[in-house]
Order: structure tokens, then sequence, then C-alpha cells
């Protein structure tokens, strides 16, 4: 089995697709409780880094002026 990607330089595309495959496998109940957990703490890792992907996306869409060129927030 591969070793899992550093969840950091995932995109958002790729860590929600790593995400619902782990609640795949999580509602399937296959597999033994360490396994379940080490699922479990990978896809909340990975829950946090699309969270903070989209507010880091939000924040850059805020800062777009009008025009379309980058301005200081208030």
């Amino acid at each position: 089995m591969a070793k899992p990607k550093e969840i950091s330089s995932l995109s958002y595309d790729q860590a929600m697709e790593e995400l619902e495959g782990i609640v795949q496998q999580l509602e399937a109940e296959v597999g033994d409780l360490d396994a379940a957990l080490a699922l479990y703490e990978r896809g909340q890792q990975l829950a946090k880094h699309c969270g903070e992907l989209l507010d880091s996306a939000e924040l850059r869409v805020q800062q777009l002026g009008a025009d379309g060129s980058l301005s200081e927030l208030e």
C-alpha cells in the first residue's frame, strides 16, 4: 500500500476525494478498531485542511476589488 501524501501538499480536490473515500470506508465498517481510528484521524486532518483552503480562497475573493485588482481589507 502506498504511503499517503502529506496533507499540506494536497489540493482541495485531492483532499476532498480522499476524505470521501475515508467516509465510504468508515461507513462500510470494514477493518478493526485501530484501522477505523486511524482513518477517522486522517479524515479529521483532511477536513481541517479543506476548511483552511476554503478560508484562504474566501479571503482572496474578499480582497479582489470590483475591477479585479487586489485591495486592502479594512
